[in-house]
């Protein structure tokens, strides 16, 4: 059985987990907020194919990408 909390399979597929591309590309955003928006956006990008909802988890990378890009169009 999979550890939901600490390694669900669907945050592990692949040579690295999912927080681990995050967390890199995350701490170079000008501030927390724009990096929490991009993370929030590669977390559903990672995952799209493998939890079972692709249309949804692009819709909601989606979503999070756009408000970050709206942080740069005030």
């Amino acid at each position: 059985m999979s550890d939901q909390v600490n390694s669900p399979a669907h945050y592990t597929k692949g040579r690295v987990e999912a927080i681990d591309v995050i967390e890199d590309v995350v701490a170079g955003a000008p501030d927390a907020v724009t990096g929490y928006l991009v993370g929030q956006a590669l977390k559903y990008l990672l995952r799209a194919w493998h939890k079972g909802n692709t249309m949804q988890d692009l819709q909601k990378a989606t979503w999070y990408l756009n408000r970050a890009i709206d942080r740069f169009n005030p």
